[in-house]
């Protein structure tokens, strides 16, 4: 049997009003916290309220950053950590999407380390954080179950993960959050979800722990497939693509992510596609490049589809094209990710650069 090495230290909570049903837990991480937030989202879903709430009833005081971008950058991060340590913030609460969480964790590792800077994200991967709590209020990045903090760095031009490990003490899930998204968002995120699921099962650090998890997430998923085609996004298919994402977390927590995501930070960067967008739009042409042809059918009858073809309409359908890529663009995108070793050697077969150009040509239709 191949090789299994699984770790998953995030206590994961899911329930109705859970943040304040569970508010004894924060006093166990300090008396003083950190809130680390976007700008409007967590105030209309009533995240921020329900943690400040808990906050206050457990008589722990805490400062709010809420200046978090989509994509945060490195020097966001930095203003997070200088306000943290100003403050000396005991540990860090992170409110809203991939973005805010993923800022928590690198803006964590700052404040308990106060001499380390931003170079430090991604050359010193014994560097520890401060405690994290994660109150995801979208379903698609699953930053609430990874040790992944992905940014953008506006020096390279690119985004990366920071090379530290952080997974959070605990993820708080309600369900409640998710019902003001937008559509658009929700569908992004939730192809995100689906990204990850199917990356990790194909990973060549899978193993059968990871590929239990991604099985049902993927299941999960098909369940939602004709209710996201529909827009209907009721709160059962919200808890639904909430737990699969949390779910696919867990994967690629264990095997990582490959190709489409390596190929979609350009995309990202330069074109400003959303995250899940970049990848959702490679998936079809990703899988028509692999190998394994029974994991590959496998994920179509999971999600109830017949063929690659009825998965490439959905996601069209879905996420629309993106047509300011160039064939200039797509060789010096395949020249990075050639260079993405990372991202390479997570795929089980040998890759070229004409694969790369061929799946970038096939997804944009260029």
């Amino acid at each position: 049997m191949k090789f299994i090495n699984y770790h998953m230290p995030t206590k994961i909570l899911l329930d109705e009003d859970v943040v304040l049903k569970n508010c004894a837990l924060f006093s166990t991480y300090g008396d003083k916290a950190l809130i680390v937030t976007g700008k409007t989202s967590s105030i209309k879903n009533g995240s921020l309220e329900d943690v400040t709430n808990a906050l206050k009833k457990e008589g722990i005081s805490y400062d709010i950053f809420n200046d978090v971008e989509e994509n945060p950058s490195l020097e966001t991060v930095e203003a997070i950590a200088k306000l943290g340590r100003n403050q000396k913030s005991n540990f860090i609460i992170g409110i809203g999407g991939g973005s805010p969480i993923d800022a928590a964790k690198a803006a964590g590792i700052l404040i308990k380390t106060q001499t380390a800077t931003r170079y430090d994200l991604f050359n010193s991967p014994n560097l520890k954080s401060v405690p994290i709590i994660a109150v995801p209020t979208t379903a698609g990045t699953g930053t609430e179950t990874t040790p992944y903090a992905i940014l953008t760095d506006n020096e390279l031009q690119t985004k990366h993960g920071i090379c530290q490990k952080v997974f959070p003490e605990v993820a708080l899930l309600d369900v409640k959050y998710l019902m003001f998204l937008p559509e658009r968002i929700t569908v992004n995120t939730s192809i995100d979800a689906l990204s990850h699921l199917i990356e990790g099962y194909l990973s060549a650090k899978s193993n059968i722990v990871s590929d239990a998890l991604a099985e049902k997430g993927l299941k999960l998923f098909g369940e939602c497939l004709n209710m996201i085609k529909e827009k209907d996004f009721t709160y059962v298919v919200r808890e639904k693509l909430m737990l699969a994402s949390t779910i696919a977390g867990m994967v690629i927590a264990q095997a990582g992510t490959s190709l489409p995501h390596g190929m979609g930070y350009a995309l990202t960067y330069f074109h400003n596609v959303p995250h899940g967008k970049a990848n959702g739009i490679l998936l079809k042409s990703y899988l028509e490049f692999c190998v394994d042809g029974h994991k590959v059918r496998k994920i179509l009858y999971l999600l109830t589809l017949e063929n690659l073809d009825e998965l490439g309409n959905f996601l069209n359908d879905m996420l629309g094209c993106v047509d300011s890529v160039t064939s200039t663009d797509i060789s010096s995108y395949s020249d990075e990710m050639m260079s993405n070793t990372y991202k390479l050697k997570n795929h089980p077969d040998l890759v070229i650069r004409e694969d790369i150009i061929k799946m970038y040509k096939d997804s944009l239709k260029i």
